[in-house]
């Protein structure tokens, strides 16, 4: 049963998340919630590995999830119920939209799935805030912890302004977690 859940969860997500992986973000929270996988803050602590590791955030989360509920076997069947709908709706869609790039329609769409991606990313990353800010045993904006707050404003601007690679600045703020939290 877990493993029919597991694929059909993931190929759905795989099948109508336009976007990419952080785009479906909020929609893999949703399905774990549903199914009672993990909790806030394991999906907050995946989040974290499946960024660390190489690959889209999105298939290295249907691996993790995957692999939680049912070992390599459920890793793969995840795995592949993510990653299926791609390869499927490439291979079919590719030449068409090739072929109507520049045509009005096709272009009004894709202008109108841009907002919606960024407003599926914004869910992901309000739902990932609320989470990484709260202290353990608080919620809501009474359990706000300052330094994770100054640590993820500090990521930023290290990220954006300053051109720091993700890859050091993830590997800074868990050095300085150790030491700090």
């Amino acid at each position: 049963m877990v493993f029919a859940q597991l694929f059909f969860s993931f190929f759905r997500l795989g099948l109508f998340t336009v976007g990419g992986g952080y785009a479906m973000l909020s929609l893999i929270q949703r399905e774990i919630g549903r199914f009672g996988w993990m909790t806030p803050e394991e999906f907050i602590d995946m989040i974290a590995i499946a960024e660390m590791t190489p690959g889209a955030i999105g298939v290295n989360a249907a691996t993790f999830v995957g692999f939680r509920q049912a070992g390599l076997l459920g890793a793969l069947v995840a795995t592949a119920g993510i990653a299926l709908p791609s390869l499927i709706l490439v291979v079919a869609v590719s030449k068409v939209l090739d072929r109507f790039r520049e045509h009005p329609l096709v272009n009004g769409m894709l202008l109108g799935v841009r907002p919606v991606v960024a407003g599926l990313i914004a869910s992901s990353a309000l739902f990932i805030a609320d989470a990484a800010f709260r202290q353990v045993g608080t919620s809501g904006l009474s359990g706000i912890d300052p330094a994770a707050v100054i640590m993820a404003v500090v990521s930023a601007v290290l990220v954006r302004r300053c051109k720091a690679h993700p890859i050091a600045v993830i590997l800074g703020a868990g050095i300085v977690g150790l030491f700090i939290f």
